[in-house]
């Protein structure tokens, strides 16, 4: 009895031994899945972004992933040279980010396919600015390229004004742009009245003042201040003419020559340092721009000019090369964008969304009232940063954005001059 026992225990231990053995290889075999997340994990979509600075920042890159389970690659340069890559090279975005002014060189180029109306869900509730060109009755369109008119793609596939549902472009972010002064050194002027484009070719500020080195923006900028100065006239501010540019060029290189401007700056930051470091003291400016130095304690005044704003409106272009699970993130990031929290955090630097109306109930009421309606801060505003951009009592220079957006004296535009253009700002620039 003794010896059967002692078979059964060693015939036990071997039926343990062997259990062991199939259960370790099994937690083997299970870790091993575990570990192997390329199995069942669903990848996510690394959607490309190509813009500039002003959109592209951390604060709405984290939130849109946050949001929509998707990873952001931002590329931001300055306004000219996101433009050069986009229409060369389409592979290296699935979203482009820029001003209306690039729309015609981007479509002509084959760089960006059609936008599907009915993909976006918040169509419905875009203001008349990008759809009419108008944000009141009695607004100005403006000079130039209008974002409604190069919005809808015609079936002839040129773009045009008649409404289809295919779109060239998203349209969101959008402001009026001027020039920003130091009013430690510039008497505060008011504005509509006595705050004028010419300022920028003043003799008293030759030495100080800064341009943005963009071609279809600092050129528009110069032509406004030329004409303020009553020195060059144009037929069409909007649509310059070849001999009208070579007048325009041969004054601002005769006044590069001797020394009136300081520097033409690339990007919203190099912006910032002109005047910060005292390089500058009245130059092109941004929105953010001014907010920052405000915040930074330099006293920067943005005009609101009496001949009118540089108007310009932000695209949200789709690459010709997105398909698949990448275009159709590209349509949920479009979307996100309208959805309501990326215009109230884009309203503390001084841009509005096209549908307002939904980011006003993520804004507190004092900045509704202060970036919207022109009225009096109620109390400390802080921008993107976080930082204090807007002091208590202050007023938005230039009113509300129905009374900015009525004074549009020309729009960001690519002109049919624009190859020619193009080379003569270089010319301008290398001089």
């Amino acid at each position: 009895m003794k010896g059967n026992n002692q078979n059964s225990s060693q015939i036990t231990n071997t039926n343990r031994r062997t259990a062991m053995k199939t259960i370790a290889q099994a937690v083997v075999g299970t870790t091993a899945i575990i570990h192997a997340p390329y199995v069942f994990a669903k990848k996510r979509v690394k959607l490309k972004v190509l813009g500039t600075h002003v959109t592209l920042q951390q604060e709405l890159k984290q939130q849109a992933m946050e949001d929509l389970g998707i990873d952001l690659i931002y590329e931001a340069k300055g306004s000219a040279a996101v433009l050069q890559k986009a229409t060369v090279n389409p592979q290296a975005f699935d979203l482009y980010e820029q001003w209306s002014n690039s729309i015609r060189p981007l479509w002509s180029s084959g760089s960006i396919q059609p936008i599907d109306k009915k993909r976006l869900t918040y169509w419905d509730e875009i203001n008349p600015l990008s759809k009419t060109g108008k944000v009141s009755t009695e607004a100005k369109v403006g000079a130039g390229d209008a974002p409604y008119k190069i919005l809808h793609i015609q079936k002839d596939g040129q773009l045009g004004v008649n409404h289809t549902d295919q779109l060239s472009f998203l349209p969101y972010v959008h402001n009026v742009d001027s020039f920003g002064y130091n009013t430690n050194f510039i008497p505060k002027g008011i504005a509509y009245e006595t705050e004028s484009w010419g300022w920028l070719l003043d003799p008293k500020y030759a030495g100080k003042v800064g341009i943005v080195n963009a071609p279809t923006i600092g050129i528009f900028d110069l032509a406004l201040a030329a004409q303020a100065q009553g020195l060059v006239e144009f037929a069409d501010i909007g649509n310059l003419t070849k001999p009208e540019i070579d007048k325009l060029f041969a004054l601002l290189i005769t006044l590069k020559n001797q020394k009136h401007f300081s520097g033409f700056w690339n990007s919203v930051p190099e912006s910032i340092d002109f005047m910060r470091t005292g390089r500058v003291v009245i130059e092109s400016m941004f929105s953010p721009a001014v907010a920052t130095l405000n915040g930074k304690g330099v006293p920067v005044t943005y005009a609101a000019p009496k001949e009118g704003y540089r108007g310009w409106h932000g695209v949200m272009c789709l690459s010709a090369a997105s398909l698949g699970q990448n275009r159709d993130a590209a349509y949920e990031y479009m979307n996100w964008w309208l959805s309501g929290w990326p215009g109230a955090f884009i309203a503390k630097q001084g841009y509005y969304i096209s549908n307002p109306q939904r980011s006003a109930k993520f804004m507190q009421q004092a900045e509704w009232d202060f970036w919207y309606e022109g009225k009096a801060a109620s109390q400390d505003l802080t921008g993107t940063d976080g930082k204090l951009s807007v002091k208590k009592g202050e007023v938005r220079t230039g009113g509300s954005y129905i009374k900015r957006f009525s004074n549009v004296a020309v729009w960001n535009t690519a002109m049919p001059t624009y190859d020619y253009s193009l080379q003569k700002w270089y010319e301008f620039i290398s001089s």
